[in-house]
């Protein structure tokens, strides 16, 4: 078992009819949570608005994970996190930046 798993700007599929494509889906989240042990962490980050709401619903309704975050749900940038091109590249383009920190119950 995992003590973290950092998943950091996966392909966002921004389209609609690629959405299958994402990384982060109910089967897969199921299958990383079970991964990790007990208060191990599951770490997410991303550019696209549309993709964070959606990795936020899938990770909330997953009964093994409990969001580490109040208010609206996702986690302040920690200083540790290193900065990727994709992140960089999501701030040229003014995206506002995503993170998620999840643990397993």
């Amino acid at each position: 078992c995992l003590d973290r798993i950092q998943i950091f700007f996966p392909d966002p599929w921004p389209k609609t009819r690629h959405h299958k494509r994402r990384l982060i889906q109910p089967r897969n989240v199921g299958l990383l949570a079970r991964k990790l042990k007990p208060f191990g962490q599951l770490h997410l980050a991303t550019d696209w608005e549309d993709y964070a709401l959606s990795m936020l619903d899938i990770l909330s309704a997953t009964p093994e994970l409990v969001n580490t975050v109040s208010g609206n749900g996702f986690a302040p940038r920690p200083a540790w996190r290193p900065i990727t091109r994709f992140e960089q590249r999501g701030l040229r383009f003014g995206h506002v930046i995503r993170d998620l920190l999840f643990a397993r119950r």
